[in-house]
């Protein structure tokens, strides 16, 4: 690893580093941005004059369009290299944040969150660790991919608070305008990125293929199952985000609990995702996923029938946040056992498009039942009983290499 070039002249484990540490400024900015984005529920439907259901919505279409272009983004990546595609995915979440700031009701709100989502799709996840996979030694992969997801976790910790404190002090739309520099700095960044430790024409996949990997991916039954499993992430983790600071102003208690909260989630992750890293390196990855799942529906029982309060909302924050993206770094890792990293960016997306389907449900479901009834009750039940359904569609996974696979779509 550390012998040969890389481009840019960088030896291979300097250019694995470089790709590390700008995915890590990546996912730090992407997600810590979006998970804030519950915190805007409240002051934007009273600004705009529109329901909950309606901001849900607007947000549910941001995560189900990353979904959709995530595998499109993968595969521009594998071709074209991650620098071409992560430059267009900054341009695109720093576009959907100014027009988000501009709304001036549900349809302008609901556009903005669309662009946003296919900023996402470029700069986010599969894309990025797309690239950090293919960087990394295969004994430490799991790790690197952990390290990177992680830094989604420190960027909550970070840009929450500052989001809650920028809408005290300024206001909503003039926080989001303040924010957007963070992803503007995502187009100056995205040139370090063409620094690839096995970059060229060998790893780059053909256009006329991808249709044939997707086939052959999901012809394997253990990719399936990691497909509809990571549908339960999506759905839970994007409902507690969007709807856990509306659900704490219902039973009376501050705004700024409920945004120290979400930004426990992301600090007590980072501790979650580098448990999971360590322990994908050294256990078996697809056991972590089912006792993971298992976690975070007895974490979201106990919160559902406990007394609410300002204390009871901060622990479930720092619980569920041990819980909360340790799953992507095991996911992702699956995939690179199943099929190698040479397609990596694109299985992983078609993986997260699944993740982003349960997200918009989570989302969109939750305003609509609130609207409905005027609880989130029945919600915070199906985070419960899906989080069960992970846990058992895990258990028959096979931890393989699929050898057909690699027969036919190696380099």
């Amino acid at each position: 690893m550390n012998g040969g070039k890389g481009e840019n002249g960088l030896r291979t484990g300097d250019a694995a580093a470089v790709v590390i540490a700008v995915g890590a400024v990546y996912i730090c900015i992407t997600m810590g941005l979006r998970q804030g984005f519950g915190l805007y529920l409240a002051p934007f439907s009273e600004m705009l004059g529109i329901s909950r259901g309606s901001f849900a919505f607007a947000v549910a279409m941001q995560n189900m369009l990353w979904g959709l272009a995530s595998p499109v983004f993968g595969a521009f990546a594998d071709r074209r290299g991650v620098a071409a595609a992560a430059a267009l995915g900054g341009g695109f979440y720093a576009a959907g944040m100014l027009l988000m700031a501009s709304a001036s009701g549900g349809a302008t709100l609901l556009f903005a969150q669309s662009v946003i989502g296919l900023g996402m799709a470029g700069a986010g996840f599969s894309v990025i660790l797309g690239a950090v996979g293919k960087a990394a030694r295969p004994e430490r992969r799991s790790f690197s991919l952990a390290l990177v997801t992680a830094a989604g976790s420190a960027g909550q910790f970070l840009l929450v608070p500052l989001a809650q404190w920028g809408i005290s002090a300024l206001g909503a739309r003039e926080t989001i305008i303040a924010l957007s520099a963070f992803a503007f700095l995502l187009i100056v960044l995205a040139p370090l990125l063409r620094v690839s430790p096995k970059a060229g024409a060998a790893n780059a996949i053909r256009v006329e293929a991808a249709g044939d990997v997707l086939r052959q991916a999901f012809s394997s039954r253990s990719y399936v199952l990691l497909f509809f499993g990571f549908f339960v992430c999506g759905f839970q983790v994007v409902f507690v985000a969007t709807h856990l600071p509306a659900y704490a102003a219902d039973a009376g208690i501050a705004p700024s609990a409920a945004a120290w909260a979400l930004a426990l989630v992301g600090l007590f992750n980072i501790a979650g995702t580098m448990f999971c890293g360590w322990a994908g390196d050294r256990y078996s990855k697809k056991n972590s996923l089912a006792l993971f799942y298992l976690g975070r529906s007895a974490v979201i029982a106990c919160f559902l029938f406990a007394p609410i309060s300002e204390f009871s909302v901060l622990v479930f924050g720092a619980a569920v946040g041990f819980l909360w993206l340790g799953t992507v770094p095991l996911t992702s890792g699956l995939v690179a056992v199943f099929f190698g990293t040479r397609h990596l960016s694109m299985l992983y997306g078609a993986i997260f498009l699944s993740h982003q389907a349960g997200s918009f449900l989570g989302a969109w479901l939750g305003g609509v039942l609130y609207d409905a009834t005027g609880s989130y009750d029945a919600v915070w039940g199906i985070c419960i009983a899906l989080g069960i359904a992970a846990a058992v569609l895990h258990y028959p996974i096979r931890e393989l290499a699929d050898a057909p696979f690699a027969r036919r779509f190696a380099a």
